[in-house]
């Protein structure tokens, strides 16, 4: 009986698990079914998760292929446009730059006008007049990137003689800087002294600055107009030199009397149009560094000095006396443009041809 009982028993408990098991089975099978919507959405998930990680990794990669290093051409004169980019010029000499600027200082003017002409030239520091003249010339071929230079020169003598502007007539006067800046400048002051450039004045017209140095070293009571640093050279070389009148002051007076805020300006950088427009990041990095090392020649002169002896501008004694005298400037973008037009604007005034016949249109401006 009790034997029944017991396999009676255990009968139960088997039934009993049998039934539980295909309870839990039953479970698990609806579980299952129901379960394939949340497990299915975590996968789905797990998708979009990898997908941002992969596109930030493959923005870095392609960046440098878009900044591949080379090598640009920069064109510059001897003076005070150089002077302010002799940190750049050391910088890239020695690989500290991403890029490589080949910086050659040229005699004339011209010599920049063909080479920018031929495309041998990709950025260069020219006369500010002589950028409106190429823009004109080039049907809009070029781009002023930024102001590098304002006022630098000074008409100068050995004697007494020139106390005012209109002391200045009757005289001879040594000058470089034919066509450019200088010559229009000088014109503009004159004539709005009631001097006649033409007929009241004799200008003697030089190729370098180092022609009207030793014009003044040989002439008595001789009288030249030069830029800074070659002031302080002739100084150098002629202790009974003195600066008789400061142009950018005398421009200053006639802007003032007119109501015009033109501001005289000598230099200016310049790249090619075309080059501008396929080269933009390297635009925007070249203007950077040149910005740099603007600020070194005017904050460090002694080390700015230094190295503008040893690229052969000036020698480093009258680079030290003479940098605080250069107003090496570094203005880009909107102001740019506001001193830029109304110089250009006070040139057209006065000779068309100055500008190259007309103002630049506002594609000229390099805004970033």
């Amino acid at each position: 009986m009790y034997n029944k009982m017991k396999t009676g028993a255990l009968a139960f408990v088997c039934a009993a698990l049998v039934l539980c098991a295909g309870c839990s089975a039953a479970e698990n099978s609806s579980s299952a079914e129901a379960t394939p919507s949340p497990t299915a959405a975590p996968t789905a998930t797990a998708e979009p998760t990898a997908e941002p990680t992969a596109e930030p990794t493959a923005e870095p990669t392609e960046a440098p292929e878009a900044f591949t290093p080379a090598t640009y051409e920069v064109a510059s004169l001897k003076g005070p446009t150089t002077m302010g980019m002799v940190k750049l010029m050391q910088d890239a000499e020695n690989g500290e730059t991403a890029n490589t600027y080949n910086v050659t200082m040229y005699g004339t003017a011209d010599e920049i006008t063909a080479g920018i002409a031929n495309k041998t030239i990709d950025i260069a520091n020219v006369p500010c007049n002589l950028a409106s003249v190429l823009y004109n010339k080039t049907e809009g071929g070029i781009k002023l990137l930024d102001i590098n230079t304002l006022g630098v020169l000074y008409v100068v003598e050995t004697g007494e003689s020139i106390q005012s502007v209109e002391d200045l007539k009757g005289k001879t006067i040594y000058s470089t800087g034919k066509g450019t800046t200088p010559e229009f400048a000088l014109n503009y002051i004159l004539r709005e002294n009631g001097i006649d450039p033409e007929t009241d004045v004799t200008i003697e017209w030089k190729s370098e600055h180092s022609e009207c140095v030793a014009s003044l070293a040989a002439t008595e009571n001789a009288i030249a107009m030069l830029p800074q640093p070659f002031v302080t050279t002739a100084q150098t070389q002629n202790e009974n030199l003195r600066v008789a009148l400061d142009m950018t002051e005398e421009w200053e007076k006639l802007a003032s009397e007119s109501g015009s805020d033109a501001t005289l300006i000598t230099g200016v950088v310049v790249a090619r149009k075309d080059f501008v427009e396929q080269n933009p990041q390297l635009v925007s990095v070249f203007l950077s560094l040149y910005e740099k090392s603007v600020t070194y020649a005017n904050e460090e002169v002694e080390g700015a000095a230094k190295l503008i002896g040893e690229y052969d501008i000036v020698p480093e004694a009258v680079a030290q006396k003479a940098l605080p005298e250069c107003n090496i400037t570094f203005i880009a973008g909107d102001e740019m443009q506001a001193k830029l037009s109304a110089y250009l604007q006070t040139l057209m005034d006065q000779n068309p041809k100055a500008v190259g016949g007309q103002l630049p249109a506002d594609d000229f401006y390099y805004l970033g």
